[in-house]
């Protein structure tokens, strides 16, 4: 059962570390700490993302700033309360780290099998691109649920109008982290961090484990 779980939300990235580390918080006796590591798209922009990592992990490794690492594990989320409201907040649990000695074509990849737990919302941009959002939720151990945002275009998008809560699909991707402008008064305007999964591909799972198979979008990376 844990296994199963284990291959359900699995994630890949080579990136550069960009800070310290934070302590985070404690469970049983062990620590945990947070740092941010840059990611850079093919297209050359860069992500930054967080990552979560026990104090075992890191006792012999070298996290210095600008050090090129590779980060293997999970996308979890939490909830924490945030100017007055609870905010979901996304972080990639570590389960393995190394230094990246060599750079691959991919260095950011993520899949995903969960269950969609909200009405998937089709729009489109004012540049006439088409999205969906989709809302996942992943089994985890302890009959836990990680709840990912997934964004997919042009053709996924349009297949995601035909979802509804309850179905079953897998999803591989990206994670990525996109800066939005939020008002926070007439004045004032602060700048935010929003992470999603972006789709490449997605296929929903039949109640017979048949599997309707969605070809990834030219340019969604």
């Amino acid at each position: 059962m844990m296994d199963n779980l284990m291959l359900n939300n699995k994630i890949y990235l080579e990136g550069t570390v960009i800070s310290g580390l934070d302590f985070s918080h404690e469970m049983y006796g062990e620590g945990f700490y947070t740092f941010s590591i840059e990611v850079t798209r093919l297209s050359d922009s860069v992500d930054v993302l967080n990552i979560t990592v026990s104090e075992r992990l890191i006792a012999n490794l070298d996290l210095n700033i600008g050090n090129d690492i590779i980060v293997e594990g999970q996308l979890r989320s939490y909830n924490k309360f945030v100017d007055g409201s609870n905010k979901l907040i996304l972080t990639v649990f570590a389960r393995n780290i190394e230094p990246c000695i060599e750079r691959s074509k991919n260095p950011n990849e993520i899949f995903l099998d969960g269950y969609i737990c909200k009405e998937p919302v089709y729009r489109t941009t004012p540049f006439g691109r088409e999205i969906a959002d989709v809302l996942l939720a992943v089994n985890r151990a302890y009959n836990k649920s990680d709840y990912i945002p997934t964004i997919a275009w042009g053709r996924n998008s349009r297949f995601c109008q035909n979802l509804e809560v309850g179905d079953n699909i897998r999803v591989w991707g990206r994670l990525q982290s996109r800066e939005y402008q939020k008002k926070v008064t007439e004045e004032d305007v602060i700048k935010k961090i929003a992470y999603e999964v972006s789709i490449s591909k997605m296929e929903k799972v039949g109640k017979e484990d048949e599997v309707d198979i969605i070809m990834p979008e030219e340019g969604a990376v």
